[in-house]
């Protein structure tokens, strides 16, 4: 069957224009970015337009479907009604599985990436209008997409601390790792000036710092036992004669945990480009109720910032702040939205079903949304919910 000669999205949205209230340059522009992903399918017999059916899965997941066939029965159960003013039916399940695992997934998230950073910069609040922006960067295995003998699919995102939207994802080749795709992840936010990159001690590389001081970027990095000269330096600094910058406290899961920082500012000879301060984390665990001496430990960070641009209590903003690309990411991925139970395996299917998650999730966190399942069993009771977050993006 030829393809349909105008969009589906355009008629959904025509469809739809009372539902959102918002001026329709900023309602058409999420429709826009799936209408510009590019398709990989060949023109012959195509029945449904990319974006169309990329557009029917990110409902579908923001509604809660985990897979290929829970989409089409979120696309199924709407057409009679919801997706009534589309111009063609809604796709089955083996039309979406094939077009998701053709894409190769960058394609994919370079448009929404860009999308993101344009919705992000407009809602901004006004309050951390004055704060530095910070990106925490991480990697991410789909355990259920391994094959045979070869490893499984590893991705790497950049989650914005504050708003907890995700600004970019790659793959990494099962040739490479980490560590190269760094600055191409980071080539996908186009405006790097005063943001704060934080990671992990992977990523303490001299490559990483100079290629972030290139595009005016600072860095927060733990220093761990891949860096030893570096480590040695850090702990052969003199901290007893460095006050307590800044103490936390904290009660969950049963255990109290105090992290103390002293930060000193480096003098010439710290092996690292463009080091400005140290800090020193020592973290004290204790179970509540337990008469078990309480463990500690010690990690060391460095930081391009220096001491007028950042005190102690904010660079352990910074240094804490990190853990969010665990539990705002990969935590609701993995528990929430079911990754790791995931299956899909073909071709470009795994990053494009982590992708339309990392979309949902954004969408939910720029809507307003803190608990993500919640609003997933939200959207999940009246498909028009979806509709209406999706097209009002």
């Amino acid at each position: 069957m030829p393809a349909v000669s105008s969009s589906p999205i355009d008629a959904l949205a025509r469809q739809f224009e009372p539902v959102a209230e918002i001026p329709a340059a900023v309602r058409r522009s999420l429709l826009d970015a799936l209408e510009s992903v590019p398709d990989p399918r060949k023109k012959r017999g195509v029945r449904h337009r990319f974006g169309a059916i990329v557009f029917v899965s990110i409902c579908a997941v923001v509604s809660g479907a985990k897979s290929f066939a829970a989409i089409a029965e979120w696309a199924a159960d709407a057409a009679g009604d919801t997706l009534r003013g589309m111009e063609v039916g809604a796709p089955d399940a083996s039309t979406i599985r094939r077009a998701l695992t053709r894409a190769g997934g960058d394609g994919f998230d370079a448009v929404i990436s860009s999308w993101i950073a344009t919705r992000l910069c407009a809602a901004r609040a006004a309050g951390t209008a004055g704060r530095r922006r910070a990106v925490a960067v991480d990697g991410k295995t789909l355990r259920g997409s391994r094959t045979g003998d070869e490893r499984a699919r590893h991705l790497m995102a950049c989650l914005d601390h504050g708003a907890g939207v995700v600004l970019g994802q790659v793959d990494v080749d099962i040739k490479t790792n980490e560590i190269p795709m760094f600055a191409t992840l980071l080539d996908s936010i186009s405006d790097l000036t005063e943001v704060v990159v934080t990671a992990d001690a992977m990523y303490a590389q001299r490559g990483h710092a100079e290629y972030l001081h290139g595009r005016g970027a600072h860095y927060v990095l733990t220093v761990k036992g891949n860096q030893p000269k570096l480590r040695r330096q850090l702990a052969s600094l003199p901290w007893g004669d460095v006050p307590d910058g800044h103490r936390e406290t904290d009660t969950s899961h049963g255990r109290k945990v105090t992290r103390t920082y002293k930060v000193v500012t480096i003098a010439a000879g710290i092996a690292f480009p463009h080091a400005a301060q140290a800090v020193r984390i020592t973290r004290t665990r204790k179970r509540i109720g337990s008469s078990a001496r309480a463990s500690q430990e010690t990690v060391y960070a460095v930081t391009s910032l220096t001491a007028p641009q950042a005190q102690p209590g904010e660079l352990a903003r910074y240094i804490r702040g990190h853990w969010r690309v665990e539990n705002k990411l990969h935590w609701v991925r993995d528990v929430t939205m079911g990754e790791d139970l995931s299956t899909v395996r073909t071709g470009g299917g795994p990053q494009m079903m982590a992708s339309l998650r990392n979309l949902a999730i954004s969408l939910l966190r720029l809507a307003g949304h803190d608990n993500i399942a919640k609003a997933l069993r939200h959207n999940g009771r009246d498909p028009k919910r979806a509709l209406k977050l999706v097209t009002a993006s």
